[in-house]
């Protein structure tokens, strides 16, 4: 439980910096700085559902893709693990993410969130771990 806890922590702290670098991409909804954070953690936890459950499917079903472009469709699969997180939380809850658009917004938020989270995961990777 505290590996899940820390990993939608660092998702969280990731999406953040996200919203801080990339224009178009915030969260919503928010009337205090403790509210943002619970929205922020929820929207981690929502995006870790995501990319555990509909992620797999749709990169088996993009293997040609992923041959035709030498992986480089990696980095739309994960935009759309984003816009879906998006859309999830505006439909169901009219507060959380919010991505202005998706081919430019959306592509440069998942480049960003993969370099941050690597570079938070090289930062957190020892914690919790026994060894």
């Amino acid at each position: 439980m505290g590996g899940f806890l820390l990993r939608a922590a660092v998702t969280g702290v990731a999406l953040w910096v996200v919203t801080l670098i990339v224009p178009g991409i915030d969260f919503v909804g928010a009337d205090s700085r403790l509210q943002e954070v619970g929205i922020i953690f929820v929207v981690a936890v929502i995006f870790g559902l995501v990319n555990a459950v509909v992620k797999p499917i749709v990169q088996i079903i993009s293997i040609p893709l992923y041959i035709l472009t030498l992986g480089l469709i990696h980095i739309v699969i994960n935009a759309l693990m984003l816009w879906i997180t998006s859309w999830i939380t505006d439909h169901t809850t009219h507060w959380g993410l919010s991505i202005d658009n998706f081919w430019w917004t959306a592509i440069w938020a998942a480049i960003v969130l993969s370099i941050v989270s690597w570079a938070l995961s090289l930062v957190v990777g020892g914690v919790g771990q026994r060894g």
